[in-house]
């Protein structure tokens, strides 16, 4: 049989899915018989303003080995042969007298580095800090209803790491054809199809709970242990190599093998991970704050006429600019449409935000993170690994007290920013607990406020309407991604210590649930690799 895939295929926006085999037929020169099965493989919306909006597809068909492909129409269409996937084959182990592995950290790195174990037959206990997702949603609840903060199950902590509470976003640049394999199993846990086909698929945090839910019963029933609650608070090494760690201050479990998915928020296991000679550097990071509109509004600058169309999806945007004076990039970051600001605090007397939608994005307002790069030279004096995270707790903060001291956030309308004119009024805002009107400029450095502005008004020239004053700006923004890396080498174990392997966005070396799989997926198997 030979397989194709034609690539450029384009949908109207109310057209159904099922066309594409007789347009997939037309565009090759072929009948429609001839096509023994045909499979979506990816849908992209095109909504630029000067257009109707549409879908471009690329689909793949299987045809008898003696059809022949040729495009003869005067569509744009790219059609080429491609082989049968191929699984990857798993190394040969020895048999496996060890301790269990043990994994650290319940995120998606946790949860696939596991999962991968479990395939090749590994013993696998992993230990989370937080609580399951039941109870751990009506901590979070109470925490955005009343303030009362749970600092071990709070938005940051708990089962499925900090993108439980998040749009749920699945996009990824990497080329790794695991990623297809990620996303195939978010489904058999029960995750949206689409999010196979969409060229921006995303869960949405509703689904995503019950999707994690799914995903800790199908290691139990392979045979995983799963214990919440349990916090690393100390690491136990012999001869350069870790032999096991210690639970909450007074249980020590023995190991050979810890994979450690702990995310970017774990601040005490960095510092105990430090004092135990676990190599670390200093990374860029970026630091800013949450921007707020009417979705309608975002609607109506991005779709132009059509944007009443009832089919197309709550509208998205990603924006960049840069400064040339203060030598810094400013981009929006983690776009929710249909979606709320969230508090994330996880210490007392600090305010973070981040952005939270459902499945559907049905919400009033649409969020982004619109940040600026900070460099290591920003925060780091002298030679100080750790530095970045005392950076960004000194402005976590500065927020809580310019926002009154009981978890409201701080939040300025959009063009009283930008003159920095006092505020004298806020606007409506999804964030929760609440907000008080801030100067803005109170809670970051002198250098990002002033990029900002800049950028911000850049922003307004890509997306007319932009700047308006019912949208607001809302802080502090600070956990893009993790402002040190666990060193590792080539091998995926830490430079310093044997048996340990750093992964996921906590490591520094992904950022977003796809490539922290793919990193947890990736770690799983130079452990697989080192024992076969």
């Amino acid at each position: 049989m030979g397989l194709w895939r034609l690539s450029g295929i384009k949908l109207r926006i109310d057209e159904k899915e099922e066309t594409l085999k007789e347009k997939a037929a037309l565009f090759s020169g072929i009948a429609v018989d001839e096509i023994l099965h045909y499979e979506l493989l990816k849908k992209a919306l095109d909504a630029r303003r000067n257009r109707p909006p549409h879908y471009v597809c690329v689909v793949k068909i299987k045809v008898k080995d003696n059809v022949l492909l040729n495009n003869r129409s005067k569509e744009n269409i790219q059609i080429q042969e491609i082989a049968e996937e191929r699984q990857t084959a798993f190394p040969v182990l020895r048999a496996w007298t060890d301790n269990p592995v043990l994994v650290g950290g319940g995120g998606p790195a946790g949860l696939f580095a596991a999962l991968v174990l479990l395939q090749n037959h590994i013993p696998v206990m992993l230990l989370e800090r937080g609580r399951p997702i039941l109870q751990r949603t009506r901590d979070v609840e109470k925490f955005w209803q009343e303030g009362l903060l749970n600092p071990v199950s709070n938005v940051l902590f708990g089962e499925g790491g900090a993108g439980t509470f998040s749009d749920g976003k699945l996009t990824c640049r990497t080329k790794n054809p695991s990623a297809l394999w990620v996303r195939k199993m978010l489904v058999e846990m029960g995750a949206p199809a689409n999010i196979i086909t969409d060229a921006k698929p995303h869960i949405g945090t509703d689904r995503l709970r019950g999707t994690i839910i799914n995903f800790r019963e199908k290691l139990i029933a392979m045979g995983g242990s799963i214990r919440f609650g349990a916090q690393i608070t100390d690491f136990i090494i012999e001869k350069n190599a870790i032999a096991g760690v210690v639970i909450n201050g007074e249980e020590e479990i023995k190991t050979k093998y810890l994979i450690l998915a702990i995310g970017q928020n774990s601040d005490d296991t960095y510092e105990k991970l430090h004092s135990r000679g676990v190599k670390m550097e200093a990374k860029p990071f970026a630091l800013g704050l949450r921007v707020e509109h009417p979705q309608e509004l975002i609607n109506s600058i991005q779709y132009g006429r059509w944007k009443e169309q009832a089919a197309l999806p709550p509208a998205e945007y990603f924006l960049t600019a840069s400064a040339p004076h203060w030598h810094r990039s400013i981009y929006t970051f983690c776009m929710c449409p249909g979606g709320s600001v969230i508090g994330c605090s996880v210490f007392p007397g600090h305010v973070l935000v981040n952005g939270m939608s459902n499945s559907l994005r049905d919400g009033e307002f649409a969020n982004s993170a619109v940040v600026v790069n900070i460099r290591t030279d920003d925060f780091v004096k002298g030679i100080n690994p750790l530095a970045g995270l005392e950076f960004r707790r000194l402005w976590e903060k500065k927020a809580f007290l310019a926002g009154g001291g009981d978890y409201f956030a701080p939040a300025q309308r959009l063009p009283d920013f930008l003159d920095n004119k006092p505020p004298v009024s806020i606007g409506k805002t999804s964030f929760r607990p609440g907000v008080r009107p801030a100067l803005m400029h109170d809670i970051l450095p002198d250098y990002v406020s002033e990029a900002l502005r800049f950028g911000l008004r850049e922003f307004d020239k890509k997306m007319k309407g932009f700047l308006t004053r019912d949208a607001h700006l809302i802080g502090v923004e600070t956990r893009t991604s993790a402002p040190l890396r666990i060193c590792r080498g080539r091998d995926g174990q830490s430079e310093t210590i044997r048996g340990i392997y750093p992964c996921g966005e906590g490591s520094g070396y992904a950022g977003g649930i796809v490539s922290s799989a793919l990193d947890g997926i990736r770690a799983a198997e130079n452990l697989l690799s080192s024992n076969s």
